[in-house]
């Protein structure tokens, strides 16, 4: 018998679960962190292109139908969606199957753009395409601004992206981080038509000349080999390359004549270094800034990504030009935090009353030390397999502990009340009693324990989405009662050897009364069983009207895939008719942020003109990102989502 090993030497039982314990504790202290399993939402793809001066139309045309040509079919991809906006920007959204590595997909959709890169307009390929995985939610929000409201916002969304979205683009889980809308400095040329026209020139000759004398060229070098016997120097030429001043694009010349007549780019046109798009602007609570975000690379652990932004963003603080502030206003983890310590809190309970109600039923503490050590080993030594299948601690997995409590412990409890029984009929020693409750419990235990595995495992192997979502609750169940059930044929019996003594009968005091109330309970159950033994038609008649009870319930009771949350965190998308001006977008972003932020309860409000997560950039978009006060200060049902 295995049992008898462990009851024999409990060190060697005590060893075997300390090394379990120490191997879930190095688990969960690197294990990932999220709300749901990552599992669950479909990798996703995003491929990004810009075809400058191009309408929605024309971007379709010669942008997104040579890349959806390549791209479509993909392996393992379920569809694509995509935006083509006026000012020459377009983005694709491929997705793939559950479970399809993301790293895999990148590469597949990267191989399939070289191949579309050859029908492509030139202008796109020399701004780049970008094609990157990221996660569909954001992780968190930072909103730069001056303390001066006056001061040029162009000028602290070019130095975030220089300097900030850089560095935290090396931050360990951080997939991407923009600002909505176009923040970027950019050479701009303004025509004059009238004197276009008195010249006799278009505005193709003009991006003509731009194009030839805004070049780095190579202008090679002077006496390298071959050369002449008393060559004794070689010069390597070096020719002005890139303008990069508004002195220099002015210089450009666009037209000469025989009689050395010159016609510069200043002469036709108002050149200035300014934004690159002037169709986007954003606000906090009104005062202007730079909204930055920050996208999880899937799989990461959420609460340790944005642990490193906000080290980073520490670091960085003195770096920051003066009268410059931040705030991260946004941070998704804080759901997830307060969420784990709601679990946390939860699990904690449920192990206080599970020991509370065994010292109720065992009467020893003794006896209750033991199930109470049980348990810890079985739900930390549970997140070592968690880690090594890649899994996260999430509410799925979470929860599926807080159940496992009530599984785990049953099989302790069956061995130290039999070891009790056996102690107090025969009067048997604690070793001696332990080994003979083990030959008596030893199958009952493992049979219990491969009815429970039947009962879950299943539900491991369900197809699609909601397979996946289940599959950890599963997993982390199973993991759980077959660590209970090794505790039960090694640490339960060896500490019932050590720490049992015989029983006392508890005549008096509450324990007492509790012990009188439960004989007269079990009398009466045993009573209405045997009954319904001998009424079978009466059991059968319950169990049809609590089976129609319940299939009723189910068509009433509402749906869904994920229970719906109060994330503290709104998105309200703001869209005007197609022909509306960037004016008339301002305004109704600015109305529509002032009413929201009237409201009791709400937080702040991020107001982005020129942009939209559903119809991407443009000049009759918006977006207002709502946040909520902390859910401690909204209590009053009204103030909840």
């Amino acid at each position: 018998m295995l049992s008898r090993l462990f009851i024999e030497r409990p060190r060697l039982a005590m060893v075997v679960s300390l090394v379990i314990t120490f191997v879930g504790i190095l688990a969960l202290l690197n294990i990932a962190v999220s709300e749901y399993p990552d599992d669950i939402v479909p990798p996703e793809i995003r491929v990004g292109a810009g075809y400058p001066g191009a309408n929605a139309e024309e971007v379709a045309a010669s942008v997104a139908a040579p890349l959806e040509a390549q791209i479509n079919g993909v392996d393992d991809m379920l569809y694509m969606s995509s935006s083509c906006t006026n000012n020459g920007g377009y983005s694709l959204s491929v997705t793939f199957a559950v479970g399809t590595d993301p790293d895999i997909a990148q590469v597949n959709v990267l191989n399939r753009v070289q191949q579309a890169q050859a029908m492509l307009p030139s202008e796109v390929t020399q701004q780049g395409i970008t094609v990157r995985q990221r996660s569909a939610d954001m992780l968190g929000v930072i909103f730069f601004s001056y303390e001066d409201e006056t001061r040029d916002v162009l000028t602290l969304a070019n130095w975030v992206n220089i300097n900030i979205r850089d560095a935290l683009l090396r931050v360990g889980g951080v997939s991407d981080a923009h600002s909505f809308g176009s923040h970027d400095y950019t050479m701009r040329v303004w025509l004059d038509p009238i004197r276009l026209t008195s010249l006799g020139l278009t505005a193709d000759d003009v991006v003509s000349a731009i194009q030839e004398q805004n070049i780095q060229a190579a202008a090679g070098s002077i006496g390298t080999a071959p050369a002449n016997k008393d060559q004794q120097v070689q010069y390597t030429l070096r020719a002005k390359g890139r303008l990069s001043t508004v002195e220099e694009f002015e210089d450009i010349v666009v037209r000469t004549n025989g009689h050395g007549g010159l016609v510069r780019l200043r002469d036709v046109a108002r050149v200035e270094l300014g934004s690159e798009s002037y169709a986007s602007d954003d606000s906090l609570n009104g005062r202007p800034g730079v909204p930055l975000a920050v996208y999880q690379t899937p799989g990461s652990n959420a609460l340790d990504t944005m642990a490193k932004v906000k080290a980073e963003l520490k670091n960085l603080e003195s770096r920051l030009p003066e009268g410059v502030d931040y705030d991260v206003i946004y941070d998704a983890t804080r759901f997830v935090e307060s969420t784990i310590e709601e679990i946390t809190m939860t699990l904690l309970l449920t192990f206080s009353l599970v020991v509370f109600v065994t010292f109720i039923f065992l009467q020893d503490w003794r006896a209750t030390l033991i199930p109470m050590l049980t348990i810890p080993v079985s739900l930390i030594g549970t997140f070592a397999l968690l880690v090594a299948l890649g899994y996260s601690a999430n509410t799925i997995t979470l929860f599926a502990l807080i159940l496992a409590i009530g599984l785990v412990v049953d099989d302790a409890i069956v061995v130290v009340e039999n070891v009790q029984r056996i102690m107090a009929d025969e009067g048997l020693p604690s070793k001696a009693a332990a080994i003979r409750s083990m030959k008596q419990v030893t199958g009952p235990i493992i049979a219990t324990t491969l009815v429970l595995l039947a009962v879950f495992v299943p539900v491991g192997f369900l197809p699609g989405i909601t397979g996946q979502l289940y599959r950890q609750f599963a997993v982390t169940i199973c993991m759980a009662v077959l660590l209970s059930a090794v505790n039960a044929l090694s640490l339960s019996p060896a500490l019932c050897a050590v720490l049992l003594r015989t029983p006392r009968v508890i005549r008096r005091g509450p324990l007492a009364w509790f012990n009188r109330v439960l004989n007269g309970s079990r009398n009466i159950y045993v009573a209405t069983s045997g009954w319904l033994v001998r009424k079978s038609v009466v059991a059968l008649l319950v169990m049809a009207i609590i089976g129609i009870g319940v299939w009723q319930l189910f068509g009433i009771l509402p749906t869904s895939f994920l229970p719906e949350e109060d994330k503290g965190f709104i998105i309200v998308d703001i869209q005007l008719p197609d022909a509306a001006s960037f004016v008339r977008t301002s305004e109704l972003v600015d109305s529509v942020s002032a009413r929201i932020q009237a409201v009791d309860g709400v937080d702040f409000v991020i107001g982005v003109r020129g942009f939209s997560i559903m119809s991407g950039a443009g000049e009759n978009v918006g977006i207002a990102f709502v946040g909520l006060d902390p859910w401690d200060e909204r209590s009053a049902r009204d103030r909840q989502l």
